[in-house]
């Protein structure tokens, strides 16, 4: 008998809080939730990746749902087979590994002063950050101003049009005032360090988590901005992957006028289905894989930088 309390009482943990009958209700209810919810976000995710190999017949009549069927790859073949895909995906991976180096430290530096409290003009600068968000000068004066920069053309294009984002640095200066301490700051100013020294060995350091955010929100932008380069580049050498993916399924659409063979018409239509798929993975591959090693980062970046300051 002694022996069975003895062993009972070991099984039991001391420091587990016992859950009432409704929080264990409550607890059921939210991981019901969010399994609904990450199977709406992962299922087309998938779906598309077993659809890049599956027979588009079967694809386009609903048989294709939780496994490749009929499995093939030609509209991977087709894809890859594009020597422009790789000047894309070189200018693509340059575009945003350049730009968002510049981005996260214009959109820091900027944050900077106006997290200090003694900042003069902080009212007035913040103020002419928040006025651009709601007031722009839209799309043709912009293309008028860039024109004029000598940037129609230029690939800088594609890193100086967007260099700072007004809701990033919101976020970062209010990261800056909710999680560095003003000791820090006081303890640099007595021991003569600059304001330059300061930011660069005291705030970068301890802003690791906002700069995981920054880099992702930025790096995201840049991958994915296809509207800048349709808009300003003209020089295939230049264009990032969006707009060499664009091209290489605008090149294989299927003019059913043209084409006389009935069977030729539908595998051509099939293959074009394919390569829609397939280009659709080969663009958010590299994103989907990244985002793993910023995510512990991003959670606690948002957060604190979330708050009100």
């Amino acid at each position: 008998m002694d022996a069975t309390v003895k062993s009972h009482l070991k099984k039991r943990n001391p420091n587990r809080i016992r859950m009432s009958r409704q929080d264990k209700v409550f607890s059921a209810l939210n991981y019901t939730l969010l399994i609904i919810l990450t199977f709406i976000v992962a299922y087309p995710l998938y779906f598309v990746l077993i659809a890049s190999i599956s027979n588009p017949r079967l694809v386009a009549s609903g048989q294709v749902w939780w496994f490749p069927k009929d499995i093939m790859w030609d509209g991977y073949k087709e894809v890859f087979s594009y020597g422009q895909l790789w000047t894309g995906y070189r200018n693509t991976i340059f575009y945003t590994v350049v730009g968002t180096v510049f981005n996260v430290f214009l959109t820091m530096l900027t944050a900077y002063p106006l997290s200090r409290k003694n900042f003069v003009g902080k009212k007035f600068f913040i103020f002419f950050f928040m006025f651009t968000m709601y007031f722009a000068g839209g799309l043709i004066p912009s293309f008028l101003v860039n024109k004029a920069l000598g940037l129609y053309d230029n690939w800088m294009i594609m890193i100086v049009a967007g260099l700072i984002s007004v809701p990033n640095v919101i976020i970062c200066r209010t990261f800056m005032q909710n999680s560095i301490p003003d000791e820090l700051y006081e303890a640099a100013v007595v021991d003569g360090i600059t304001h330059w020294k300061n930011f660069t060995r005291i705030v970068l350091p301890l802003s690791a988590p906002v700069i995981a955010v920054m880099v992702l929100y930025y790096g995201v932008a840049h991958w994915n901005d296809y509207w800048t380069a349709m808009v300003y580049l003209s020089k295939q050498e230049t264009f990032p992957l969006q707009l060499v993916l664009r091209g290489i399924l605008t090149l294989n659409q299927v003019d059913t006028g043209l084409i006389q063979d009935y069977e030729d018409l539908i595998q051509r239509q099939n293959l074009v289905e394919l390569m829609k798929y397939a280009l659709i993975v080969v663009s958010s591959v590299p994103l989907i894989v990244i985002y793993p090693f910023f995510q512990k980062h991003f959670t606690k970046g948002i957060m604190v930088g979330s708050l009100k300051g």
